[in-house]
């Protein structure tokens, strides 16, 4: 099929592109490539897909050198005339709508790059899909917009409409907006609801980066909430193969009453869809800290802080969803992925 990747010099995005490109598909990717965290790290993710990054000019194709079925450009959501005119020249089959403007914390401090990026770029996507036909629809959302949520386990059948950060409202806000687009223009749209991935390639605002960089150089790393979190680190492999096997599914259409007891808001009588994608294994921040030592034979030099603005304790992803109707699985054990991303740092980092 022929499929738009949005984000693709992203964490997840990157790893993405190759497996679909892997899959025989032909892959349009682009990326505003901005500066939120270490533009070098962006683009060695753009070579490793043989993109040539010594040049990049805005809105103009380069293709890569590794892949026949793969070309970039750099481009902005925001830019409606740019991303119009290129869904007229590739008449994409599937959409893949992972560019946003990321971080939790970073939104308490900046909500306008959010409201830019994640609201008004992804009306932009929306309104592509439904002018040229696309058949299918996957966006980004996040486990962040369970907000205020007490419950043990995160389930797409619980209520989201109590975020604690604007990071979490944006990503909530593209989950209704989608609905909307599938109910008034009959849009095939899902939502993937992303649980803490790490892995190589991983962005450095999340916590094994930084961990990891700061144990190596000796320095202090930042513990929040005095180190009682848990989280349900996904690792990248396990949230591609999800997204692979989702890409030609067409969301089902499930009647149902809104005043039902057993209403579920992930689903509709219009072809939209919301799932979680974890590993449905918390682990307590003290004990991943813990891993991260062990493979960099090192030692955490630890400052505890109360917990972050927006933050939330507890990450626990209910995925039987994925179980039930694609055989989805994570594999990926914590010990397995945290050596991978080690052995990967010290690599690309020469340390």
């Amino acid at each position: 099929m022929r499929i738009l990747v949005t984000g693709s010099a992203g964490f997840i995005g990157f790893h993405l592109v190759n497996k679909l490109l892997t899959n025989g598909h032909d892959v349009v990717g682009i990326d505003s490539i901005n500066d939120y965290y270490d533009v070098q790290l962006k683009l060695g993710r753009l070579q490793a897909s043989g993109i040539a990054t010594d040049n990049i000019v805005y809105n103009e194709e380069i293709k890569s050198s590794a892949y026949d079925n793969y070309v970039f450009y750099k481009m902005k959501l925001e830019d409606d005339d740019a991303i119009e005119k290129i869904f007229a020249r590739f008449q994409f089959e599937v959409v893949i709508n992972l560019a946003a403007q990321a971080g939790v914390r970073y939104s308490v401090e900046n909500p306008k790059a959010y409201i830019s990026s994640n609201v008004l770029g992804f009306v932009n996507i929306l309104e592509c899909c439904k002018q040229w036909n696309v058949k299918h629809l996957l966006y980004a959302s996040s486990s962040s917009v369970y907000g205020m949520s007490k419950e043990e386990i995160f389930s797409t059948k619980q209520n989201v409409d109590h975020p604690v950060s604007v990071y979490a409202a944006s990503k909530r806000s593209n989950e209704l907006m989608a609905h909307v687009y599938s109910n008034i223009y009959n849009l095939p749209t899902t939502g993937l609801r992303f649980f803490t991935v790490y892995g190589p390639w991983g962005r450095p605002d999340m916590a094994l980066f930084l961990f990891t960089k700061a144990i190596l150089n000796g320095e202090e790393i930042k513990v929040y909430n005095n180190g009682d979190m848990l989280r349900d680190f996904t690792y990248i492999d396990d949230i591609v193969e999800g997204i692979a096997r989702i890409v030609d599914a067409e969301p089902p259409v499930k009647e149902q009453n809104i005043a039902d007891k057993t209403f579920d808001p992930s689903s509709s009588y219009a072809p939209y869809k919301v799932y979680n994608i974890g590993n449905s294994q918390p682990v307590k921040l003290l004990d991943f800290i813990e891993l991260i030592e062990q493979e960099t034979g090192r030692q955490a030099h630890k400052k505890f802080l109360p917990i972050q603005p927006g933050d939330v304790y507890k990450t626990y992803a209910d995925v039987s969803p994925l179980i039930n109707q694609f055989n989805y699985k994570p594999s990926t054990h914590l010990h397995k992925g945290v050596r991978r991303f080690v052995n990967w740092y010290r690599d690309f980092y020469k340390v």
